[in-house]
């Protein structure tokens, strides 16, 4: 709707600029010229905050892991996580699905899903 809008706008003013007096044109050209710059500039400031997610959006936020490739840890200390880890105590919400197969060995630790510490 917006953009049938102002496809008509312009439209009508190009049309308005064909038929008036060019001192009259000029004029008009240079207000709309600085209603439009003001105008874009009130939009961006807009889309940037509303853009930002609040802190309840953050905490509230999500994270989807799908169709992981298989990993392979190999010695002590060493872990394979086709999934995701995350903290105990983050309120994210987790989604995993499809995961790869996680082996260990030789001491390694494997995991396919979620890893909460």
């Amino acid at each position: 709707m917006t953009l049938v809008l102002t496809c008509v706008m312009v439209a009508g003013l190009a049309g308005w600029f064909a038929l008036a007096k060019w001192d009259q044109a000029n004029k008009v050209a240079t207000v709309a010229s600085a209603l439009g710059a003001v105008a874009a500039v009130g939009v961006a400031i807009w889309v940037a905050l509303r853009s930002s997610p609040s802190q309840a959006e953050r905490a509230n936020s999500r994270i989807r892991v799908a169709r992981t490739g298989d990993a392979t840890a190999v010695g002590a200390g060493s872990s394979a996580i086709t999934g995701v880890r995350a903290n105990a105590s983050d309120t994210t919400s987790l989604r995993v699905r499809d995961t790869g197969n996680a082996q260990a060995d030789d001491g390694g630790n494997a995991v396919s899903g979620v890893r909460l510490d």
